[in-house]
Parts: structure tokens; C-alpha cells; sequence
């Protein structure tokens, strides 16, 4: 595990810094550090990593300006009335990341985009919960989704599952947490989706934008 999170920190750790986009034929947009390109394929680069595709799929790139990182929120986000404070869902994420050994903010990055801390949210696929877990993964994860703790805590085990599957590849995790695992593996990388590229860049640039990863 501290193999996977020396790994994982260097991925991710460090301020907003100049770098550039991607734009992609969809649309999309990521942001990397820089690019190369060799024949037809081009390689997108991020902190320690990097990922290939097809030279077609990137429609062009666009230089990014510095941009100093934004203070992180000195309050959590709202919570329904009636919750207790122990079913917070910021102290549910906290506590999970905790418990298996992950950042944080991570954590509540991935709670963020998946739910917008709305613990009865669910997507029109049948995703549940502050994690978004569909119920097949929660039963395979032995959770039962429409209970917050549970769905917080095997959301954030298959997370650290999919870190150390992937050997701490930030990008790669992520989106196999978005995508699906198959879908990361046969493109070898973040697949060729509006919607997981979406995912993947806004969690990346939120972590940046803390000042890195922070308990």
C-alpha cells in the first residue's frame, strides 16, 4: 500500500502549473503537462504518467496561462436536514479515505462529481448513492447501496482497488471508476468518452487547484 500511494502521490501532488489542453474530436477537453507525437499515435503526458491514443482523436492542443491554486473550501458542502453528524457525507468520505489509505480530498473529489454529496441521487443508469455504485458492483462488494456508510465505504475500496490495479495511475483509475475497468483496458488508457474525459480532467485540475493531495 505505500508502494501504491508513493506512486499515486507523485501523479498528482504539486500546484496548478502551466501546461495545455487537449482538445479532443468530440469536443472534450483535457488538461496535460505536454504531448508528443510519433506516426499516427500521440502520447499525453501528466505529472509521472502518461497516456496513448490515436493521433485521430486529438483534434488539436491550446496553451494554458499559470494560474495560482484556489484555496480549498473552509466548509463542507451542505447536508440534508436531518442528518446526523456522524452520516455527514463529508465525514463518510473522510472516514473511508482514511480507513483504506487514500487522500482525502480524493475522495471527496470522487463524491463530488458522482453525486454532488446527495446521498439519494440516482442516475439514470441505476447508479446509487453519494458514491454511485451501480447494484451489481455493490453486491459484489458485499454493500448495500442505498445505505451512505456502506455505499461510501465500498465506493472507496473499489477506488483504492482500481489505484492498485492500474499501479497508482491516477487517470486510469478514474476512469475505470467512471467507465469500467473493460473499457480502460481495452483503449490501454483513458477511452475515447466525452464524459470520462470530462470526469477524469475536472477531478485532476480540482486536486491541483487544492495544492495537491491533502489529508
Amino acid at each position: 500500500m505505500r508502494r501504491l500511494l508513493r506512486i499515486f502521490l507523485c501523479s498528482v501532488t504539486g500546484v496548478a502549473f502551466a501546461g495545455e489542453y487537449a482538445v479532443f474530436a468530440s469536443g472534450s477537453r483535457l488538461h496535460v503537462d505536454r504531448h508528443e507525437t510519433s506516426g499516427g499515435k500521440v502520447r499525453l503526458y501528466n505529472a509521472g504518467g502518461y497516456i496513448e491514443m490515436d493521433r485521430a482523436a486529438v483534434r488539436g492542443f491550446e496553451a494554458e496561462e499559470y494560474v495560482p491554486p484556489a484555496p480549498m473550501p473552509a466548509t463542507p458542502a451542505p447536508v440534508a436536514a436531518g442528518w446526523q453528524a456522524e452520516a455527514c457525507p463529508t465525514k463518510l468520505a473522510d472516514a473511508a479515505a482514511d480507513k483504506y489509505g487514500l487522500p482525502r480530498r480524493l475522495v471527496r473529489s470522487v463524491m463530488s462529481r458522482e453525486s454532488d454529496f446527495q446521498p439519494g441521487a440516482v442516475s439514470p443508469k441505476g447508479a446509487i448513492g453519494l458514491m454511485q455504485l451501480m447494484p451489481a458492483t455493490a453486491e459484489a462488494l458485499g454493500a448495500d447501496p442505498r445505505d451512505p456508510a456502506q455505499n461510501v465505504d465500498a465506493g472507496t475500496r473499489y477506488l483504492r482497488d482500481l489505484l492498485e490495479k492500474y499501479d497508482g495511475g491516477l487517470w486510469h483509475a478514474l476512469a475505470a471508476y467512471n467507465a469500467g475497468p473493460g473499457a480502460v483496458d481495452k483503449y490501454q488508457g483513458v477511452p475515447p468518452y466525452r464524459e470520462t474525459i470530462d470526469y477524469v480532467g475536472k477531478i485532476d485540475r480540482d486536486l491541483k487547484k487544492a495544492g495537491g493531495v491533502t489529508q
